[in-house]
């Protein structure tokens, strides 16, 4: 039996898929929550133990750690599978070979650089490679009418991503790069794509969700997703959602051709009145995985190990809305149960959580998006209450 290790930040959805498949499964990952399967193969970098904090995330992960106690695996497995929070291109080049899925993705990795390759083909904000903040600052200053914002030059999921008049921007180590970039307002958007060396198609777009879409405080952290995009998942008042599906489509199955995307990989957009702007591409699965899943009633682990392997994969029509939330505490707590039946990435009872730091997530589907979102929005309610009753428990 061939040998599969899934390595990165948080593998529980993953396994999950995996488990269903026939490989020997192998995983690494940083954080241990109370509903990952446990299997012989596993190792976990973050033990949560009672009243005990498990600290802050920024703070704490470092990808080179998962790959040092994951020496042995990467050596034994037959593939690799890297998940948010470990590049391809932090693996040795003979076990990138391992890699099912974009093998050197340094062109898109690199913001300024996937910028300079696009921008000629594609809207996107004007964007600046900056070693400087004084320099940014001035570029701001001769364009008083323009918003910018300050982005590290690698990184996902919205973190460290702040206006320029945000203090927190001018807080850089000594010849740090970051990217300077124009803030396109607007409605956060992503595909989702499966690509083999004979296609690359895209099987799902969804309305991206940040934390600003809820609390409007400037704040771009990955909060979820809303899929299939439809008039209704959108939760935005626009014209002509097919017209925005199609050409959503045809610039990521672009995209995926311009860099061979290989595997499940994801591209995300905002659109606004002037039209649709590419943000970024995320080349490997994406935090829509659970969604595609119960959307179209497929294993997606199964469809992104086809396609690397350059297999043929069928896709569904969508049978359901499918709705991701990632719920940040709202205050230092200790986990209690609690109970709803929608809810993962729980965290072990007893343990402490800091305040803004992911706690759980929600994930739900129903074939009508009102009562889907009613009832993630109602478990949302829910948790954010009985989280807050246990902030006085804390010793």
């Amino acid at each position: 039996m061939e040998k599969l290790l899934l390595i990165g930040i948080n593998t529980r959805s993953m396994l999950n898929s995996a488990l269903k498949l026939d490989y020997e499964i192998f995983s690494t990952s940083y954080f241990s929550t109370s509903d990952t399967p446990t299997i012989k193969n596993q190792k976990i970098i973050l033990e949560e133990k009672d009243n005990e904090s498990s600290g802050v995330f920024e703070d704490e992960f470092d990808s080179s750690r998962i790959l040092e106690i994951s020496k042995d695996y990467i050596d034994e497995a037959d593939y690799i599978i890297p998940i948010s929070g470990i590049s391809p291109n932090d693996f040795a080049k003979k076990d990138q070979k391992k890699i099912l899925g974009n093998r050197n993705p340094s062109e898109i990795e690199d913001k300024f650089r996937f910028y300079k390759k696009i921008k000629d083909e594609f809207k996107v904000p004007e964007t600046f490679l900056m070693k400087d903040v004084d320099e940014a600052i001035e570029i701001s200053r001769n364009k008083p009418n323009v918003k910018y914002i300050v982005k590290p030059l690698k990184g996902s999921g919205g973190y460290n991503i702040n206006l320029l008049n945000n203090d927190s921007c001018i807080q850089l180590n000594d010849g740090e790069k970051f990217i300077f970039q124009e803030y396109v307002e607007g409605i956060n958007l992503s595909s989702s794509i499966l690509g083999s060396k004979d296609y690359k198609k895209t099987i799902m777009n969804s309305r991206l969700l940040t934390e600003n879409d809820f609390e409007n405080n400037n704040s771009f952290i990955y909060i979820g997703n809303i899929m299939p995009l439809t008039d209704e998942s959108i939760l935005a008042d626009v014209k002509d959602i097919d017209k925005i599906n199609d050409e959503m489509i045809e610039t990521s199955q672009h995209l995926a051709h311009k860099f061979d995307l290989i595997g499940s990989n994801g591209v995300d957009y905002i659109l606004n009145e002037k039209g649709l702007y590419v943000i970024e591409v995320n080349p490997r699965i994406q935090g829509t995985f659970e969604c595609v899943e119960k959307s179209l009633g497929i294993n997606m682990l199964d469809a992104h190990i086809k396609s690397c392997l350059n297999e043929s994969v069928e896709i569904p029509k969508a049978k359901y809305y499918s709705y991701k939330k990632i719920i940040y505490s709202p205050c230092r707590n200790k986990y209690s149960k609690i109970g709803l039946d929608n809810i993962y990435d729980l965290p072990h009872i007893g343990t402490i959580t800091e305040k803004s730091e992911p706690l759980l997530t929600i994930i739900d589907k129903d074939a009508d998006f009102d009562n889907l979102y009613k009832k993630v929005e109602n478990s949302s309610s829910i948790v954010n209450q009985e989280v807050k009753k246990h902030q006085a428990d804390i010793i």
